[in-house]
């Protein structure tokens, strides 16, 4: 009889293991975030992008970073679990050996006129947006 609770436990357990090995959703995008992205449609996420690859960078909020690789190729980083620390007038530092900026890298974010450091964010997924 105490072998049936063991085997549910073990299915559930392993039912949410495989629920938590999906990406997760993105969060709502905030107006902001939206605006920036007007005109744009969403592509299917990808989990690293190389380098030599991004022209420009700009952070929308706290929530998104914009990482432009052409006028008509956008790709959106949502940090997991968003991140406070991350303003337009700020700079973000990252640290790769492989040449590429991947989903899970830490992104240190920097005041650029001083020398202080506001914490840091996990980035997510890239999610290309394209006109």
């Amino acid at each position: 009889m105490r072998i049936l609770p063991l085997a549910a436990a073990l299915a559930t357990f392993a039912t949410g293991g495989a629920i938590s090995a999906q990406a997760p959703a993105p969060a709502p995008m905030t107006a902001k975030v939206a605006k920036a992205l007007e005109g744009r449609t969403a592509g299917r996420a990808e989990s690293c992008v190389r380098l030599r690859d991004i022209r420009s960078t700009e952070i929308v909020d706290e929530t998104a970073i914009i990482y432009k690789i052409s006028r008509k190729r956008w790709l959106v980083n949502f940090p997991d679990g968003g991140c406070p620390s991350l303003r337009p007038d700020r700079v973000l530092v990252t640290r790769t050996p492989v040449g590429s900026l991947c989903r899970g890298d830490i992104a240190r974010v920097i005041d650029p006129p001083t020398p202080i450091e506001y914490g840091a964010c996990g980035l997510g997924d890239f999610i290309p947006y394209t006109r």
